[in-house]
């Protein structure tokens, strides 16, 4: 067994030998073989081909030159794997002619290398009788599908009903993508990444191998080559085709990041960034992202009407299951909350939810069979097993902050684990957002730490930050380092204001590159347990040269946005 990463491997060829060919898609959930192995900044696929390479018993591994990573990843292997076929297949950038007998030169020139390696041997003929035979599938498959899609378009039709389309571009796509975008009921559209689109198997008697060749390199152009391939006017025209578009890299890839950041400036569809570290544990920030990305598509479906006076009063509830604490509000049919809940997260977040439902019924005289719906969200919104539905606390947050503040279009969250930056238009709707969830730099966890280590409660850190006299910078983000620069900084007997100090401004200037990243716009909002600390929330009005505005209660944004989803549900 032969394993391959690319789309331009001519997987065809050896299949035509009796090799059998395998993908190499990572499922790993760390890299300890290969960071011992690799610079800990070499693209996480690199690696995570790498471990699967060591887990797996390939005969060896075909690798083409796409970037630096692989190349380092070709190095590593030929060193650990002596006796397997190892082998770097260069393909060229330019996709004209010449390149195309270039490439078929390279090709032919792998085969002999393997032939010697195995002892098998390629012919010709039978490899042209294999690609007829593919081809010949292929057309039948095609009319099977052609004859079968006229139906499905009749149903959604008779329905009125159609998915949201989806295109994916950038570095390989992480398989969970479209696993969630089938779960989430959106059509893929068009998946244009490494291994996106099915191969182009082109076949002439005459030229068998020459015309192969020019059916690989004819494939969607990879980043590497020539622009005369037309790269960006093949993805604007893919582009027009969809409601929305995921973007996705791997983590320590410039190459797409930097394709990104251009894209974005004049694509017409809406764009989610997604960086992954091609690890299982990808999964779940995956999941919120392209569940927020869907909601805010689907946005402007949803339009409520109001319900005529002299009904009976209904309620609803929201309820925001977060890391640190869970919060409930019960809001009625004319839009005003009759009772909030903030209780703290334990160990359970079914168990907090069940404290914060009983709770807040207590303090609005109600029993659950007065509510009418209710919506769960947050990062522990599955677990809540009495809700009815649950939304991505990035939409509930964004239709939250509106209901507060029609004038809000960036907001600011920072909870407990994770910070997001929202921007809004001017309906409430979100235009765009970015997360910070991978590491608690930044977050109430992080300044929990820091007021442990100061011998201050948390409330007491904001307050006493508020008191410096002098700045202190804090030059590491990392809770684990940061700890030690603040003993480091007690040690040299410095004071605690000062220190608080330098933390807040530490936090604001994390948030402020996650604003930056959503173009902000004025008329900023901070939600979260954080807006609660006076010292983070100065600095970063220093940092926006702004004014944040701030809710009575900045904790319950969330799950008022979330109530707000269960009436519109009741009315719509």
């Amino acid at each position: 067994m032969l394993g391959y990463i690319c789309k331009y491997a001519p997987v065809e060829v050896f299949a035509s030998m009796g090799v059998e060919m395998r993908r190499i898609e990572p499922d790993v959930t760390n890299f300890n073989q290969a960071d011992m192995k690799m610079h800990p900044n070499i693209c996480s696929f690199a690696k995570g081909v790498l471990e699967e390479a060591m887990g797996e018993d390939y005969e060896g591994i075909l690798l083409t030159t796409c970037c630096d990573s692989i190349r380092r990843l070709y190095d590593v292997l030929k060193e650990e794997y002596p006796e397997k076929f190892i082998y770097m297949l260069d393909t060229p950038r330019i996709t004209k002619e010449a390149g195309v007998r270039l490439y078929e030169g390279r090709i032919r020139e792998m085969l002999r290398e393997y032939e010697a390696f195995s002892g098998k041997t390629f012919d010709e003929e039978r490899f042209g009788a294999c690609l007829r035979e593919l081809l010949e599938r292929e057309a039948a498959a095609g009319q099977g599908a052609a004859a079968g899609q006229t139906g499905v378009e009749g149903i959604g039709e008779v329905q009125g009903k159609r998915p949201v389309r989806i295109g994916v571009l950038g570095a390989r796509a992480n398989p969970g993508i479209g696993e969630i975008l089938e779960k989430e009921g959106a059509c893929l559209s068009f998946d244009l990444t490494c291994t996106g689109l099915a191969r182009k198997i082109l076949y002439e008697a005459e030229d068998v191998m020459g015309a192969y060749t020019r059916g690989l390199l004819s494939q969607f152009p990879c980043m590497r080559m020539e622009q005369a391939s037309n790269r960006d006017e093949l993805i604007r025209r893919y582009a027009d085709s969809v409601d929305g578009i995921i973007y996705h890299t791997v983590q320590f890839c410039d190459n797409y990041a930097y394709e990104y950041a251009w894209l974005r400036n004049w694509l017409r569809r809406p764009v989610l960034l997604l960086e992954t570290d091609y690890t299982r544990q990808s999964y779940g920030q995956m999941l919120t992202r392209i569940q927020a990305f869907l909601e805010s598509l689907q946005a402007k479906k949803r339009r409520p009407e109001r319900k005529t006076e002299g009904e009976r009063s209904m309620y609803v509830l929201g309820i925001d299951s977060g890391s640190t604490s869970t919060n409930a509000v019960i809001m009625d049919q004319d839009r005003k909350i009759k009772a909030f809940s903030v209780v703290r997260t334990g160990a359970k977040s079914g168990v907090s939810a069940q404290k914060a439902l009983e709770e807040v019924l207590g303090k609005a005289g109600l029993s659950r069979e007065d509510i009418a719906w209710i919506v769960s969200t947050g990062y522990g919104r599955v677990s809540i097993d009495f809700a009815d539905e649950n939304v991505t606390e990035i939409s509930c947050h964004g239709k939250g902050a509106h209901y507060f503040n029609p004038g809000i279009r960036t907001i600011l969250d920072i909870g407990g684990q994770d910070s997001k930056a929202i921007k809004l238009n001017e309906q409430g709707e979100v235009k765009d957002f970015v997360m910070n969830d991978k590491c608690a730099a930044g977050t109430g966890r992080f300044l929990e730490m820091i007021a442990r280590t100061l011998e201050v409660s948390l409330d007491e850190l904001g307050e006493i930050a508020l008191a410096s006299q002098e700045d202190i910078e804090i030059t590491s983000m990392c809770s684990v380092f940061a700890e030690s620069e603040v003993i480091s900084l007690i040690a040299n007997n410095k004071e605690k204001a000062d220190i608080a100090n330098g933390v807040c401004r530490a936090v604001a200037g994390k948030a402020f590159g996650l604003l930056r990243r959503v173009n902000m716009e004025p008329g900023f909002m901070m939600t979260g347990g954080v807006a609660k600390n006076p010292g983070v929330v100065r600095a970063v009005e220093e940092k926006i040269g702004a004014k944040l505005y701030i809710c009575q209660e900045p904790e319950i944004v969330g799950a008022a946005g979330a109530a707000l989803y269960a009436l519109e549900q009741m009315e719509g």
